[in-house]
């Protein structure tokens, strides 16, 4: 395929799609399926044929928008006209009332407009828009024009220095810098380089890259291109766990369709650069999760991590160069190349650029994935954008960072949501995780649930994660069972600092900070486990045999 093509298949897409007056988008994401979005899609197609109007009205399968309390939904253009809770009772109604008479059905229509208010989407800019199943859809709206503009007029180091002035910090966790990363596998001397997308999300209750995967892959794929085409390298991996089947299907068909279009493979856009790409599939081990570990799994061996130095930029895959990014990083790639670094790099805060995905679950009103730029408060995200907590209950913390997070309290609401400020009160950005808890939460039964987890998700290679939160978990036991002593409180505190400094990975190190987070903005709870022996939430063992 020629540039001339790419330009030209655009064209032609877009005439196409000028050519209907509306445009069905019905979600069939893992989120809308199971409530029946299939029998929905068809529903449309049937009443669009029945009405006579499918000459001027297009329906088309799409990813998620993010709005998950509500599912299905529908989304019709123009106008962004959002239907919630959709059943193939109603789809006849939309198609009489809104396309054929132009009156939107309003008793329908997605009521809390707050819930968009405050997002700012660039890397879900094309969920629920675009059909996932068609490269042209995603050429239609700009896509692989970055990766064109790359191979004609920039050079690999003009790539990585754009990276660089946009500020971006891995989305995975740690937040590193992604162009300091670039430099490193660029400036390797060792033959052959690897990329490896990561999209094992291990966290409970985060859905994110899974989201990202299902309703724009090419997102994903075009940033793999870019970095291949900046650090040097012709092979890639998308490590992708096991249980995520559709977003499996999805990325499938959209390397298959790169590969017909020559956009992936030998002489791409007819330039002397070449990338080939395949999947690599998880058995969903949370561990996976960590970059060594990663590594491991794609080899064929188990998920276990190893000692860094070397760090993969050295010494990755088959002791080669890897450069390794999570799937939310890449998808921003892109963006900051056909808009600038310092586009890009004016979006959040001075330190933490861009905008962040995150999993809003918990005890809100109004759960869902979000996309919001680096900077806005906890207070904003959990009362705008989610709506608070439900109808006669008190917000009492929220988690953020998934199990291996902190648990702040009210207090800390204001806080900015990026890396830094996260992790100076105790938290982590992580994979994207926001949970709320209402005053129905014990947080000493929250800790210990959080321990056990990361105990069962340990891989056991060493000592303090190992044995260290097998011993947090005896504590934990003693005390929900109304069996704990005063001394237990600052044993858990050593504890959770000792697990922390001495574990060999990210698992281990971060695994006691809803511990270390509890006992700091939360011990008057453990003291009363301990001396009252009571739970005033009803959750721990003592309080419901008493009550039984």
């Amino acid at each position: 395929m020629k540039l001339a093509d790419l330009q030209k298949i655009t064209e032609q897409e877009l005439d196409f799609q000028r050519g209907y007056k509306y445009r069905i988008n019905v979600c069939c994401s893992s989120g809308c399926v199971p409530f029946g979005a299939f029998k929905i899609l068809k529903a449309f197609e049937d009443a669009v044929k029945e009405f006579g109007v499918e000459n001027e009205c297009k329906v088309a399968r799409t990813g998620c928008i993010g709005t998950c309390s509500v599912a299905p939904v529908v989304l019709i253009e123009p106008g962004d006209y959002l239907y919630q809770s959709v059943t193939p009772e109603r789809v006849r109604e939309i198609v009489r009332d809104h396309v054929v008479l132009g009156l939107p059905v309003k008793d329908m229509l997605y009521k809390n407009q707050a819930y968009f208010k405050k997002q700012h989407r660039l890397v879900l800019r094309n969920a629920g828009k675009i059909d996932p199943s068609r490269i042209q859809d995603y050429i239609s709206v700009g896509g692989y024009s970055a990766l064109a503009k790359c191979l004609a007029t920039m050079t690999s180091q003009g790539v990585i220095y754009e990276v660089m002035s946009s500020g971006l910090r891995g989305r995975g966790g740690a937040g590193f810098p992604t162009g300091q990363k670039w430099t490193l596998v660029s400036r390797a001397h060792n033959y052959p380089k690897y990329i490896v997308a990561n999209l094992d999300e291990g966290d409970p209750g985060v859905f994110a890259n899974r989201t990202l995967a299902e309703a724009d892959p090419h997102a994903i794929i075009e940033g793999m291109l870019i970095a291949a085409y900046a650090v040097g390298s012709e092979k890639g991996y998308i490590y992708i766990r096991s249980e995520y089947p559709l977003a499996i299907q999805t990325l499938q068909k959209a390397i298959a369709q790169a590969k017909a279009m020559t956009l992936l493979g030998d002489n791409i856009l007819e330039t002397p650069f070449k990338f080939d790409l395949e999947l690599r599939f998880g058995a969903g081990a949370f561990v996976a999760g960590e970059e060594t570990a990663i590594l491991a799994s794609v080899e064929g061996r188990r998920a276990m991590p190893r000692p860094r130095p070397p760090y993969p930029a050295n010494s990755g895959l088959w002791q080669k160069p890897t450069l390794i990014q999570n799937v939310e990083t890449l998808a921003n790639i892109p963006l900051i190349i056909q808009n600038g670094g310092l586009w890009f790099q004016k979006l959040g805060t001075p330190k933490c650029s861009g905008t962040k995905c995150f999993s809003l679950t918990g005890k809100v009103n109004n759960p869902g994935l979000i996309e919001v730029p680096m900077g806005i408060t906890l207070r904003e995200v959990v009362f705008e954008i989610g709506g608070g907590v439900p109808e006669g209950r008190k917000f009492k913390s929220v988690l953020v960072g998934g199990p291996s997070g902190g648990c702040l309290p009210e207090t800390f609401l204001e806080i900015p949501v990026d890396y830094d400020s996260l992790t100076k009160v105790g938290a982590i950005m992580g994979s994207g995780g926001i949970v709320v808890l209402d005053d129905e939460s014990c947080m000493v039964d929250t800790a210990r649930f959080f321990t056990e987890f990361c105990i069962d998700e340990s891989c056991g290679k060493c000592t303090p994660c190992r044995a260290g939160l097998a011993r947090v978990k005896d504590i934990y036991n003693e005390i929900t069972t109304g069996n704990g002593k005063m001394e237990d409180i600052s044993t858990l505190e050593k504890s959770g600092v000792f697990i922390r400094d001495a574990s060999l990975c990210g698992l281990g190190q971060t695994a006691p900070n809803p511990v270390i987070t509890t006992l700091r903005y939360f011990k008057d709870e453990y003291i009363k486990h301990i001396v009252e022996k009571k739970c005033d939430a009803g959750k721990c063992f003592r309080q419901k045999k008493e009550e039984e």
